[in-house]
């Protein structure tokens, strides 16, 4: 028999929590709730759950500490998280995601929709677990996919989270024009409206970063991205 995914529900409000238990146990899922952040974080250490649904205006730590904490810690960090929250402000958002979250969905929300939100994720943590590590090279530029770091030669280009996930999307796609919403599926499946005020500032902040050279990225007019079709190694990493 299969075991049961487990989740861990980090949520104060009674009656969404109620909603979420109810469809969790309609899917197939394990579900255990705490009602503050400071709990909710001793569960995630103890439980060590398959996946975290987080609030994030919690009584005692709001959800922001409980993610940045996760994410800092050896044993936490590859739980994949999505974010429960009321606010619809871009930049809560974004922080969320460059935190480290996986997803994220705005209250209210079908139950239904949030479970397949969840499946999505997990199918995506499994694979990235199942895929050998992998470092991606184009010009003189590394990208260790693994450690999440861009090299250029031996020193660090800083990059954001959400720019790491776009240049990997375009490198294992290169000479594929993807759509602003592809480029962003990974990181927040959020719909056209948002994408289309955020991709763009994402990719002119990895061109500026990448150097006054680096002409990889070619907009494709009218519908997204492309990294253009040159030599770009894929190094399996040894052990």
């Amino acid at each position: 028999m299969t075991q049961k995914k487990r989740i861990l529900l980090i949520e104060d409000e009674e009656d969404i929590a109620a909603l979420i238990k109810l469809q969790a146990e309609l899917s197939g899922y394990k579900l255990h709730v705490e009602v503050d952040g400071i709990n909710g974080y001793r569960a995630i250490e103890r439980e060590k759950p398959d996946l975290v649904l987080l609030d994030i205006m919690l009584p005692g730590q709001n959800g922001f500490d409980v993610c940045r904490k996760m994410k800092n810690h050896p044993d936490l960090k590859a739980i994949p998280v999505i974010i429960l929250t009321a606010k619809s402000e871009e930049l809560d958002m974004v922080l969320g995601l460059e935190l480290g979250a996986d997803d994220y969905i705005a209250k209210p929300f079908s139950p239904k929709v949030l479970f397949s939100r969840i499946k999505a994720v997990m199918r995506r943590t499994k694979e990235e677990e199942e895929k050998a590590p992998e470092n991606l090279t184009f010009g003189d530029f590394t990208l260790e996919t693994e450690r999440y770091i861009l090299r250029r030669g031996d020193k660090p280009v800083t990059i954001t989270l959400s720019e790491f996930g776009i240049i990997k999307r375009l490198l294992t796609n290169r000479g594929k024009v993807l759509t602003r919403n592809q480029l962003l599926d990974d990181i927040h499946n959020d719909d056209a409206f948002i994408v289309d005020r955020n991709i763009d500032v994402h990719i002119a902040s990895l061109r500026k970063k990448l150097g006054p050279n680096f002409d990889w990225i070619e907009t494709v007019r009218g519908i997204g991205y492309r990294f253009k079709d040159e030599p770009v190694t894929q190094i399996k990493k040894a052990g």
